[in-house]
């Protein structure tokens, strides 16, 4: 039986300001990958976010990204390695505690914009990002595109890694995400979304821009919570899983890869 996993960036507000609807993304979603003050987020849209998660059964892990709330962490930044795994660590922190509050935990992270795209370029950059994590808990599950410098840090380091593709966003030939610079490089219309999820999950192939066909196995789909679009695609998306027999289960629960 196959099962998967899905997973939204959500916690993306800041004091008064709201992005996204975290709630409905909750709703359908089954991880939750929670901003941690860089690029967005605050203690009390942490804890708001952690209690809705946890009303939905959905798990909670950590979203570090570039100290960048202007940006919202998706502009490059060029710093030293050290400096990296530390706010990586100290970011993972921030929500532990919080979850420790609500009687709950941290289960996995994934880094967010920029930080994450430079990862999957960057060997020394993924293995900061890594040691960050490891040097927190080695029990962390690592979310990381598959097939990339992170993902393969994340096995070396002995993490478990779960491999992720994207409901909402375009693939170049290469197997990278279309750049945000074009306009094409979200999906903004569901039936497109879930057909890209279907090809996905079902025949393990994302279909390029150019419709060159790239083999894929992934453990995750994720769907961003910041765009007006997230949660009508996402419950599309959970809906035609669960008519095709799909397993939707949370990350703690997904059999995982890991080198021993």
């Amino acid at each position: 039986m196959k099962t998967i996993n899905l997973n939204s960036d959500v916690g993306e507000g800041f004091g008064v300001y709201d992005i996204g609807n975290d709630g409905d993304m909750l709703a359908s979603v089954s991880s939750a990958n929670i901003a941690c003050g860089f690029h967005a987020g605050d203690p009390n849209v942490m804890s708001r976010v952690i209690k809705t998660a946890k009303k939905h059964n959905v798990s909670i892990g950590a979203h570090p990204g570039f100290n960048d709330i202007w940006g919202f962490g998706r502009r490059k930044i060029y710093m030293p390695m050290d400096e990296i795994e530390t706010s990586v660590a100290y970011q993972i922190g921030a929500l532990q505690a919080m979850a420790v509050i609500e009687n709950t935990k941290v289960t996995h992270v994934k880094p967010h914009g920029a930080l994450n795209n430079m990862s999957s370029e960057s060997k020394d950059i993924a293995e900061a990002i890594t040691r960050g994590i490891s040097g927190v808990d080695k029990n962390l599950i690592l979310v990381a595109v598959a097939g990339s410098y992170l993902f393969n840090s994340g096995i070396e380091s002995g993490l478990k890694v779960a491999s992720e593709a994207y409901a909402d966003r375009s693939y170049e030939d290469d197997g990278n995400m279309t750049s945000r610079q074009f306009d094409h490089a979200m999906i903004r219309n569901e039936e497109q979304a879930v057909k890209q999820v279907r090809s996905i999950v079902l025949d393990g192939i994302i279909i390029a821009n150019s419709g060159k066909k790239i083999p894929v196995s992934v453990d995750t789909i994720c769907i961003h919570g910041d765009e007006p679009t997230g949660p009508a695609i996402a419950s599309a998306v959970k809906e035609m899983l669960e008519k095709e027999g799909v397993i939707l289960k949370p990350l703690p629960e997904m059999q995982l890869r890991q080198q021993k």
